[in-house]
């Protein structure tokens, strides 16, 4: 299946426990990432995704088969003071920023994060948004490598501890994109 056969859209509130799902397995998964019981309020957060499109200018984006098979989501902000993370990157003005990108691992290396990462970026050059922020850690280094190819810069600035967790800033320039 390529990338042509997906659609990337809004999540309707009858998915978000199927997102929730997938992010929690997700990020559960990944190796040498916080378990449940280490950062039980952060994966309390992605068993209720949904809850965060209530905050202003917040999204749930997913990326949707033809067969209407969610294969993966992400959450853009296109106001940073609602980004929720730890350090500065709330106080960002003239930003977005995407965070709890998931891809179903039965589906990855179909360019489907790249699909939902492309969607934010278009968003933020939308609202006429200088940058946009993420985060990222050593256990998505896929992740960070696809950043790193669509431009993002590290961004030290941004950096913070998530309890015992190394959590690394990125910063995409916008301003001369659009």
């Amino acid at each position: 299946m390529s990338t042509k056969e997906y659609v990337i859209r809004n999540a309707k509130p009858g998915e978000f426990q199927q997102i929730s799902e997938l992010m929690v397995r997700v990020y559960s998964q990944l190796d040498g990432f916080p378990k449940k019981e280490e950062q039980p309020e952060y994966y309390g957060m992605l068993a209720n995704i949904g809850e965060l499109t209530n905050k202003p200018e917040t999204e749930l984006l997913i990326a949707v088969s033809n067969d209407d098979i969610i294969a993966g989501g992400v959450v853009y902000f296109g106001d940073m003071r609602y980004y929720g993370s730890g350090g500065t990157a709330t106080l960002e003005k003239h930003a977005s920023g995407f965070r709890l990108l998931a891809v179903d691992p039965s589906l990855r290396g179909k360019g489907i994060g790249k699909l939902l990462t492309i969607e934010c970026i278009q968003k933020a050059k939308n609202k006429k948004r200088d940058k946009i922020i993420i985060h990222t850690t050593k256990a998505m280094q896929v992740a960070w490598k696809m950043y790193e190819k669509l431009g993002f810069k590290r961004s030290e600035d941004l950096d913070f501890m998530q309890g015992n967790l190394s959590v690394f800033g990125f910063k995409l320039m916008l301003k001369n994109n659009f």
